[in-house]
């Protein structure tokens, strides 16, 4: 594949993500895989020595490596080699904060989902995008994955019909036994009201099959009934949850999210069906996609294979055959966000078939978290409305 010159990279920071934060890492491969990025300062951890330590490992300078945020998006603001773009990977309870800090700084933020912890916060922090002008991406990154591209072109443009049902699952088990007890950082704060939200498993990873649900098929229901159960003793958060969706349209569905699923490493799948069709897909096997006619065979899409369309083939890097899934996701993100970051230099807008995850989205996923916990308590439907009218 020939690379294409965008100019000098991107300069951007980091808030989060020092020594021993998996999704950090994860951060700084997507931003580096198309060569868009360099990572030129960060506030790494509310740990002095663990902040100057991961900055020295990431050959960040001295002078820029930051004991909070606040202190970094003052600094990079002023400086004239400072940074475009921010890429925040805390637990959630502080995102608000911290892409408050750089929106109003003039930044660019590439934020973690979700992109608060409460569904007020995320409407004040659409307010501040508005206000600033600044680019906000969220990273759902599955949203990046092309045949899930090619499952909302082909949903679009008719290939299954009028919607009738929509099955989303997101299942997980490393939260069976009580690890937030057994030193395991990422369950601490998970498992965390006053860091996580409202929300256990239906935050962490329910967020992620409601998104790619609305992704694909282009509708949000208006109205859901939640079940959220904690099994593990002592646990706050839920770690499991049952909803049945109800779409304007007259389509239903049903969202499953667990974390003590044992056998499910990490096991998302999508099941869309209309009434011409339906499709598959999961992502044990992310570049395969089964579409059933109804009343023909079904038919093995492949990305960059037969049947894959633009939307597909615009986000693919290697040829066929050769898997690509979570790092070439978040890539994918990382890589429209920069389409959109080096247009807005100029004041311009990327070309029309970028897309990426926005402060709606936050907002849409902030929504859910909160009826659905409303829902599970008052053991009642519940209207969704993201958005204030």
């Amino acid at each position: 594949m020939t690379q294409k010159s965008y100019g000098r990279r991107i300069r951007y920071g980091m808030v989060g993500g020092g020594q021993g934060a998996f999704i950090g890492g994860v951060h700084r491969i997507a931003a580096r895989l198309d060569d868009r990025y360099e990572l030129v300062a960060g506030a790494l951890s509310s740990n002095p020595d663990r902040a100057a330590a991961s900055a020295v490992e990431l050959g960040i300078e001295d002078g820029r490596s930051y004991p909070d945020f606040e202190a970094m998006a003052k600094a990079e603001a002023a400086r004239a080699d400072g940074i475009e773009a921010v890429s925040i990977v805390t637990p959630n309870h502080l995102h608000f904060a911290a892409a408050k800090a750089f929106l109003e700084a003039g930044i660019h933020v590439i934020c973690d989902k979700p992109v608060t912890t409460t569904l007020a916060e995320a409407r004040t922090l659409a307010e501040i995008v508005a206000t600033t002008g600044k680019i906000f991406v969220l990273t759902h990154n599955y949203t990046g994955y092309a045949m899930i591209r090619q499952m909302r072109e082909m949903i679009a443009s008719g290939a299954i019909g009028t919607l009738r049902h929509v099955q989303a699952e997101y299942a997980q088990d490393w939260l069976t036994e009580a690890a937030e007890t057994k030193g395991a950082k990422g369950a601490e704060w998970r498992t965390d009201p006053a860091r996580s939200g409202a929300g256990g498993a239906i935050g962490d990873i329910g967020t992620h099959a409601y998104n790619l649900a609305a992704f694909v098929t282009g509708e949000t229901p208006e109205r859901l009934y939640a079940d959220l159960t904690s099994f593990v003793p002592g646990r706050t958060l839920d770690d499991s949850a049952n909803i049945l969706l109800r779409y304007r349209s007259g389509a239903k569905g049903m969202l499953w999210a667990s974390q003590i699923a044992v056998g499910n490493e990490n096991s998302l799948s999508l099941r869309i069906y209309g009434d011409k069709g339906g499709l598959e897909w999961q992502h044990v096997s992310p570049d395969q996609l089964w579409f059933t006619p109804y009343g023909e065979q079904k038919r093995l899409v492949t990305r960059n294979g037969a049947g894959a369309g633009t939307a597909a083939n615009r986000v693919s890097r290697v040829p066929a055959g050769h898997p690509e899934g979570y790092l070439e996701g978040f890539a994918n993100i990382y890589r429209e966000a920069a389409d959109a970051i080096i247009a807005a230099r100029d004041g311009g807008k990327p070309a029309g078939d970028v897309m990426y995850p926005g402060i709606e989205d936050g907002i849409a996923g902030l929504a859910f978290i909160e009826a659905a916990v409303q829902s599970s308590r008052t053991s009642a439907w519940v209207d969704l409305v993201p958005c204030p009218s």
